[in-house]
C-alpha cells in the first residue's frame, strides 16, 4: 500500500492497512455483533485474498469485501459458507459518503493481490488461540488449544448413546478433520471427524464424537472459533505426520543455526548485509 498504517473506520470494524496484510479490529460495542467481539483482532495476509469488492449496502452504506482464499482461513473453512451476511468478518459496512475513501483502498488492495491458482495448501489466517471450551445442549467441550479435545455429558441433555459410552477424549493427531453446523440453523452440531474413517452415527446425537447444539446452546461466537482453532491443530498435526523424521530434525537444525545468526547480527559480529544473504541461504534449505 502506498501509506502503511493507514485506517478505515467502518461501523463495526476498523481496517489497517499494512504493506503485506489488512489488520481488522473489532469493536467491541453492545451492538457489534458477537463473533466479532469474540475475534477482537484478526491479521488477513495479501497472499490469503482471493479478491476485495465495493458494493451498496443497506440503508445508507456500501459494503468493502474482501474474500479469502479457499484452505486460507480455518474460521472459514470451519464455516463452510453457514456464517449469516452480517457477521462476515471479511466485510467492512461503512456509511455511504465514505464510498470515495472506500474505493481508492479498494483499488490499493487489489493492487497488491497476486492472481493465485485454486485454493491455498495450507491456513495463512491464525486460527483462535489458547484453550478453549463451551457448553453445548448435551454436554461441554473443551480444547487445551494444542493437542486434545474433551466432552463432558451434562445429565441432561445426553443421549443415552453418549451416557454409555462415557466422556470423551480425543487426541488431536488422531483426528481428520471437524464439521460444524451451525446452531443459527435447525439441528446445529460440532462433529470430530476420526482420521481411522470409521463410520458414525447418522445422527449427532447419537454419535460420542459430537455435540449437539440447542436454543442458547452453543453459540455461534463460541462453537465456531472452537471448531476453527481445532481444525488448524488437526491441519498442523497433519502436515508434521507428513514430514519424514529426518526431514523434521533438518529443519530443526536449520532454525536452530537461524536463531544462532541473528545472535551473531545482534552483537555486531554479522553485517545486516551478511545477515540477510546468510539467511535467505538457510531459509532455501527448509
Amino acid at each position: 500500500m502506498r501509506h502503511m498504517g493507514d485506517v478505515l473506520a467502518g461501523i463495526h470494524a476498523t481496517w489497517e492497512f499494512e504493506s503485506d496484510a489488512v489488520v481488522i479490529r473489532f469493536e467491541r460495542g453492545i451492538r457489534t455483533p458477537k463473533l466479532f467481539q469474540a475475534l477482537r483482532e484478526r491479521r488477513i495476509p495479501h497472499e490469503a485474498l482471493a479478491s476485495v469488492t465495493l458494493a451498496p449496502g443497506k440503508r445508507g452504506t456500501v459494503v468493502l469485501h474482501a474474500v479469502p482464499r479457499p484452505g486460507a482461513d480455518p474460521l472459514m473453512e470451519a464455516a463452510a459458507g453457514q456464517l449469516k451476511e452480517g457477521c462476515d468478518p471479511y466485510r467492512l459496512v461503512l456509511p455511504a459518503e465514505r464510498e470515495t475513501l472506500a474505493e481508492y483502498y479498494r483499488d490499493e488492495l487489489r493492487a497488491m493481490l497476486t492472481p493465485e491458482d485454486g485454493p491455498s495448501d495450507g491456513f495463512l489466517v491464525t486460527a483462535p488461540e489458547g484453550p478453549q471450551s463451551f457448553k453445548a445442549y448435551d454436554g461441554k467441550a473443551s480444547f487445551d488449544g494444542s493437542s486434545e479435545v474433551s466432552f463432558r455429558w451434562s445429565w441432561s441433555g445426553a443421549s443415552s448413546e453418549k451416557w454409555k459410552a462415557g466422556d470423551q477424549t480425543f487426541p488431536v493427531r488422531e483426528l481428520s478433520g471437524v464439521e460444524w453446523r451451525s446452531p443459527d440453523v435447525f439441528d446445529g452440531y460440532l462433529r470430530l471427524l476420526p482420521r481411522s474413517g470409521e463410520p458414525r452415527p447418522a445422527q449427532a446425537d447419537n454419535d460420542p464424537a459430537a455435540v449437539v447444539f440447542g436454543l442458547g446452546y452453543g453459540p455461534v461466537h463460541q462453537s465456531l472459533p472452537f471448531a476453527a482453532a481445532v481444525l488448524a491443530a488437526v491441519r498442523g498435526a497433519g502436515r508434521a505426520a507428513a514430514l519424514p523424521e529426518a526431514e523434521l530434525r533438518d529443519s530443526a537444525a536449520v532454525a536452530e543455526r537461524i536463531r544462532h545468526l541473528g545472535e551473531l547480527h545482534r552483537a555486531g559480529l554479522v553485517t545486516d548485509q551478511e545477515f540477510s544473504a546468510k539467511k535467505a541461504e538457510l531459509l532455501a534449505e527448509l
